[in-house]
């Protein structure tokens, strides 16, 4: 038992799941700080100081937060948009960097004349 856990434990998959839940962990910690710290005040001045956790309505001795749902779903939402711009320019930079490894040097016409001779030749081997 302790050699199959050993294999599984050791695959390449799951390490490669382990270090995205770290780094996720890590990415929502600073998501959070973004949107607590740098977004929420300057939608906060922009919307004149709205703040939705206050309403609330009572249906006999319960009290009916709507008011922190509100809230919570406009901070979702913010999150979610600064995930989505962090993530474009992540592929932004990534489609950038597959752009110059695909280039590659260039073959001039006598190089490209041997391989097509090569291949040639390979064909007639077979």
């Amino acid at each position: 038992m302790w050699e199959d856990f050993k294999k599984f434990a050791l695959k390449g998959n799951v390490m490669d799941l382990a270090v995205a839940v770290v780094i996720g962990a890590a990415f929502g910690k600073i998501v959070a700080s973004l949107v607590s710290d740098i977004i929420t005040p300057l939608m906060g001045v922009l919307m004149g100081g709205i703040d939705f956790t206050g309403l609330v309505f009572e249906v006999g001795s319960a009290k009916v937060m709507y008011g922190n749902f509100i809230q919570t779903v406009v901070d979702f939402l913010i999150v979610a948009f600064a995930i989505f711009i962090v993530i474009r320019l992540l592929m932004k930079f990534q489609r950038k960097k597959e752009a110059v490894v695909e280039k590659g040097p260039a073959i001039d016409s006598k190089e490209a004349l041997l391989v097509e001779i090569r291949d040639l030749l390979k064909i007639q081997k077979t």
